[in-house]
């Protein structure tokens, strides 16, 4: 069909349109297969505190995944994002029915469009009455967008197509629902605590005076988030492990510690806490200012990189782009003053 039909399409059958989910907000969702038609459901909470929202075909399990108002959304170290459009199952016979009819009735889409839907799905040519012999034992599966619009959300142009249960998506289908798919789309929920150090000294600090800086082992552990289609027994679960911590003093006079300023997890923590006893050390993490801050401060950017694996339904798993996380905060450095008797 032509492209301007069937975004048009696109937006009518699937509840895309932009003024509707400006006012739904991120927790809402279409329900088109497995719900009940041309509404929005509200994500909710289990006592649990499992969060399971159906979002485009999807369902995110985000109990073990980062929270607090500090955590964030992760960014890929590499030019990869995740699909910003996919197919998943979304109606039976009857609910793609009950969506094509009105559509067709309405003829805001144009007799020939129309025709050729209805030779389509009607007329046998190739799915005879919507396919309701075949009700139970497979779905038609159509495209899901994400609700951000990245660049590439109206790329999904296939018609509903009827998959059987059990067997895979026609070949040659881009972004239909797999284990691997659903890792990324599980990727781009992951939240990861706030990468906020903790600076020894703390308030301020002296020029010349190393600086330890580590991250509290509690609060920084790996996160996951589960994704999975359950009408087809698929998922997977990308979990996001911190692996390094890079720092930038904010000023190009400055040492760092090591002098890459990246570093590295050692027996599940990054840096070292300092201790009484320590001030003649070498942190193993940290940073030395060379010159004082004057009457302002230094923008000191922690980041941290998570790496990202993911296992899957059937032993399927891999490796997915590392991901970064940073946060900034003000470092006071002063000049240590002499006292002359």
């Amino acid at each position: 069909m032509p492209a301007l039909i069937r975004t048009r399409y696109l937006i009518l059958a699937s509840g895309l349109l932009a003024a509707v989910l400006a006012t739904a907000g991120p927790a809402h969702a279409k329900k088109g297969f497995g719900g009940t038609d041309g509404e929005t459901q509200e994500a909710g909470s289990g006592k649990d505190g499992t969060v399971s929202v159906t979002v485009g075909g999807v369902v995110f399990d985000r109990s073990k995944n980062g929270s607090g108002n500090s955590a964030g959304a992760l960014t890929s170290s590499t030019s990869w994002t995740p699909p910003p459009c996919w197919y998943a199952p979304k109606y039976t016979p009857e609910q793609l029915q009950k969506e094509m009819e009105p559509i067709w009735d309405a003829g805001s889409t144009g007799y020939e469009w129309d025709a050729k839907q209805r030779d389509r799905y009607v007329n046998g040519h190739p799915y005879k009455d919507f396919n309701k012999d075949k009700t139970g034992e497979g779905y038609f599966w159509d495209s899901f967008v994400n609700e951000d619009f990245p660049p590439g959300w109206d790329s999904c142009t296939e018609q509903p197509f009827w998959v059987d249960q059990g067997d895979p998506p026609p070949a040659g289908i881009e972004n239909a629902v797999t284990p691997e798919i659903l890792a990324e789309l599980a990727y781009a929920e992951i939240r990861v605590p706030s990468t906020k150090v903790t600076l020894a000294p703390a308030a301020e600090t002296k020029v010349n005076l190393p600086t330890w800086a580590w991250l509290d082992a509690a609060d920084f552990k790996p996160v996951s988030v589960t994704a999975s289609v359950p009408v087809i027994g698929i998922s997977a679960t990308a979990t996001a492990e911190p692996v390094s911590l890079r720092i930038q003093p904010g000023t190009k006079d400055a040492v760092t510690y090591p002098a890459s300023g990246v570093c590295e997890i050692d027996d599940g923590r990054i840096g070292e806490p300092y201790a009484k006893g320590k001030a003649d050390r070498t942190p193993p993490c940290g940073v030395r200012y060379l010159r004082s801050s004057g009457d302002g401060t230094y923008p000191l950017q922690a980041t941290v990189t998570w790496k990202i694996e993911w296992t899957g339904t059937g032993g399927a798993g891999g490796d997915l782009p590392d991901g970064t996380f940073g946060a900034t905060q003000d470092v006071v450095v002063q000049e240590i003053q002499a006292v002359n008797r």
